[in-house]
């Protein structure tokens, strides 16, 4: 058998350093990693975790989650990182799905990935990526499988908080509940975070306070990390962190981290301020340019980026003496295709000419690039840090006089009312300029540490992540925002494609956009003079939002514009070119479980002893320690989770064309319309439990099996009324409904049974005792929300799974 250096090599092709060993063979997995950039952190925490849920001593296997989340702030770093990981488990031979490569520059290079194409092979680990525009939706289908997940701050905490970004919600309680049980958070260049590390800290508080069906481990890594940045209000670093940085003695003793960390890079400072126009900017890379070079320049803003681009590119088509140099534009505001290509061109070996690459923040962390010269604005010093380590990355210029910074400075420093910082704060800015002073070099090794503090603007607290499970709207129809607890408030963006649309906006049959088809855009004046279209999940319909807020995926007419391909979101362009959609889909957000959708007929008993199967199947994977009532009200659940099917607005519902007549819950044909608006079987299938003295978390876990019931029974405003007044009704159901006597499995027949919805009251009835708010609030304080939310998500992937396979035993559908 190999060991870890071993693993590491075929994985990577280099020799591991000793803490990426460390890492993964000490007993304790670290919670905090500093490594200078350019060391490996992510291969250190990727194959770390792989070694200790695939490789290791049992005990350690046993003991590692099995999901590896892997948070990133920034969409660039997360595909480079999924191109990584993609590409060291296809080396080790242990990739689910299928990874095309190619020959480039000499090296393999991943080209394209589907998880979900080739064989279905469980001991594989499928590489699933999650990110505005690219989210693998169907990654929440095998909970007992090992898996990876790699996205961006926005996707994967908005998950984590139960309001996920671009899905319907749904499945919101389903991500909640995998992404707060049995998994190692990685959280990458956390420096680059703002209130999405404070909210880190926070979920890992509460897992521990209100505990978990299985255990969460979260690392924390950076460049420049401090550990007082980890200490919000309920983290407590012993409990939630109890792990040391991992010592890099060893490692300064080798040749590869010493020509990194002793690079040489000199840093002076620009004779000319920011301006907005950048033309010293320009003047400045055209002079200090090096031919067969690359001359990287970092801007705090897009618009500036664009600027000082648009100049160097007049530059480079003058007549007389014109710039020499390739040229390159890369910041966050690109469609996928143009960002590739841009990128692309970026990581590429300059030519004899040289490149100039006008960049942003999107550069600081993760981008495996090494300049000869640097030009950079100035910058919160954590961000300085990273920018140096863009410069003489790995020492190959040392015999050559090193590398050249050159920081350009802000006018007006002292005085706030004049000063533009954007997107950085004064004191920040003024804290980094007196940093840099009296520096000459900017090497690791010369670069003093400083403790900088962070300070958080949101951070949740104990009653928010109460009340955020809860997925019910408010009577208004609004959410809870928790785009406060993810990023900063001037960060906020949405996600916008274009279309040909006639003059009377797009009709239901305009399907949502391919990955390759968004845009990060600012919620801007821009944005909002334009005709924006929001899918609406419920009416099925595109309309005019009347709000726009962060994590929205929004449609434009093409004649809108706003968008070029060289400059990227401008707001400015005429018209904009829609991109090729041959993969476009049914809109995200869409209200319906397409999981539980079946292509096939399956009475309630068949279908009933189909999901008792998936279920046991699953339990006996060891994804949780249940207890006996749990594991009781699970299976109670399994048995009675379609007894509502027998309520004859479901059956009348039944296509025409069924093969015979019984009491169906599966059919392959499309259902009707049900007689009764807003109908939910999933409630009379509560309510006839807990008629029949199930369980209040057999009833919930019911209930809950579509992610429509949960806490909450009420009324909705477009849904039929009985025609007495005084007749209780909520989702379909009236008072005094009744359901036939109905086979629920072998073994177990309901009985015609009388539904109550004296439990939407509040307070106590005589009859059916307290109210359902009131056993659910229990319920939910005694298991808590994570706890809660696991074993809600394990039924759903049972029923599922059961939907997809037909009742005589044929193969199931694995997508």
């Amino acid at each position: 058998m190999m060991n870890y250096k071993d693993i590491f090599k075929k994985a990577t092709d280099y020799h591991p350093f000793q803490y990426q060993i460390d890492m993964a063979e000490k007993c304790d997995y670290p919670s905090l990693l500093e490594v200078p950039t350019g060391m490996g952190k992510t291969a250190a925490a990727v194959l770390g975790w792989l070694w200790r849920r695939r490789y290791a001593a049992k005990d350690i296997r046993d003991a590692t989650p099995r999901r590896l989340v892997y948070c990133l702030p920034m969409r660039v770093l997360v595909e480079q990182t999924r191109d990584c990981a993609v590409t060291w488990l296809h080396n080790l031979g242990v990739l689910g799905g299928v990874a095309e490569f190619e020959d480039k520059d000499g090296r393999s290079k991943l080209k394209n990935y589907d998880p979900w194409d080739g064989d279905d092979e469980p001991a594989k680990i499928r590489v699933h990526l999650l990110m505005g525009g690219e989210v693998d939706r169907d990654w929440d289908m095998y909970p007992e499988r090992d898996a990876i997940l790699i996205g961006t701050q926005d996707m994967l905490l908005s998950r984590a908080l139960n309001r996920g970004y671009a899905m319907s919600r749904f499945r919101w309680p389903v991500q909640f509940g995998l992404l707060n049980n049995d998994c190692l958070w990685v959280m990458d260049e956390i420096q680059l975070m703002g209130n999405g590390l404070g909210t880190t800290t926070q979920l890992q508080a509460f897992r521990r306070l209100f505990t978990t069906a299985a255990p969460v481990r979260t690392l924390w890594m950076s460049a420049t990390m401090h550990e007082d940045w980890l200490k919000t209000v309920d983290f407590d670093s012993a409990l939630d962190a109890p792990q040391e940085l991992i010592p890099l003695d060893e490692d300064r003793k080798s040749k590869i981290f010493s020509d990194r960390y002793e690079a040489k890079k000199h840093i002076s400072k620009a004779q000319f301020d920011i301006s907005e126009d950048g033309k010293e900017t320009a003047w400045l890379a055209a002079e200090s340019h090096i031919p067969g070079t690359l001359t990287l320049i970092v801007i705090n803003t897009v618009k500036r980026a664009q600027a000082i681009y648009r100049l160097l590119d007049k530059m480079r088509t003058a007549k007389k003496d014109g710039l020499k140099a390739d040229l390159v534009l890369l910041h966050s505001r690109f469609r996928q295709f143009d960002r590739d290509r841009h990128l692309a061109a970026l990581l590429a070996t300059p030519s004899e000419q040289g490149t100039i690459a006008v960049c942003t923040q999107v550069i600081e962390a993760g981008v495996d690039i090494s300049a000869k010269t640097l030009i950079t604005e100035l910058a919160p010093w954590s961000s300085l840090v990273q920018r140096f380590g863009r410069c003489n990355r790995y020492g190959e210029f040392n015999e050559d006089g090193g590398g050249n910074i050159i920081c350009i400075p802000y006018a007006n420093l002292a005085d706030d009312k004049t000063l533009k910082p954007a997107p950085y704060s004064p004191e920040e800015l003024r804290t980094a300029a007196g940093r840099l002073k009296d520096l000459t070099e900017a090497g690791p090794y010369k670069l003093p540490a400083f403790n900088d503090a962070m300070v958080f603007t949101h951070v949740p607290r104990r009653k928010d992540i109460i009340e955020l499970f809860d997925t019910t709207p408010d009577l208004a129809g609004a959410d809870i925002d928790v785009s406060r607890f993810i990023r900063e408030a001037d960060e906020y963006d949405v996600q916008i494609f274009w279309r040909d649309l006639p003059e009377t906006g797009p009709t239901f049959k305009e399907k949502g956009p391919a990955r390759d088809e968004l845009c990060a855009v600012p919620i801007d004046k821009e944005l909002k003079q334009k005709k924006l279209w929001r899918w609406d999940p419920l009416e099925r319909i595109w309309t005019k939002p009347k709000t726009v807020y962060p994590g929205l995926v929004l449609l434009l007419g093409s004649d809108q514009g706003g968008y070029s391909k060289e400059l990227g979101w401008t707001g400015k362009e005429k018209s904009t070119e829609p991109v090729e959609h041959a993969y476009a889909r049914e809109p995200d957000g869409n209200d319906d479980d397409k999981q539980s959708f079946s292509k096939v007929w399956q009475t309630i008993a068949e279908h009933t002893v189909l999901v008792n199967e998936k279920l046991t199947a699953m339990l006996s994977q060891n994804l949780a320690e249940l207890n006996e009532s749990e594991r009781d009200g699970l299976l109670d659940a399994a048995r009675w989770h379609d007894a509502g099917k027998a309520h004859e607005q479901f059956q009348q519902a039944i296509p025409d064309n069924a093969p015979y007549r019984t009491t169906w819950a599966k059919s392959a044909s499309p259902m009707k319309r049900y007689e009764r608006a807003g109908f939910r079987h999933e409630l009379a299938s509560a309510l006839a439990m807990l008629a029949h003295s199930k369980s209040d978390l057999a009833a919930y876990l019911a209930a809950a099996h579509h992610g429509r019931v949960r806490l909450s029974i009420r009324s909705l405003p477009l849904e039929t009324r009985p025609p007495e007044m005084e007749r209780r009704f909520a989702r379909g159901i009236w008072e005094d409904d009744v359901l036939p006597e109905a086979q629920l499995c072998e073994g177990i027949k309901m009985p015609e049974t009388v539904l109550k919805l004296s439990y939407m009251e509040l307070g106590e009835d005589p009859e059916t005792g307290q109210s359902w708010l009131s056993r659910m609030f229990q319920l939910r304080d005694t298991l808590g929300p994570f706890r809660l939310a696991f074993l809600e998500t394990i039924l759903r992937i049972a029923d599922w799974r059961a939907s997809a396979q037909p009742a005589n035993g044929e193969e199931e559908v694995t997508r």
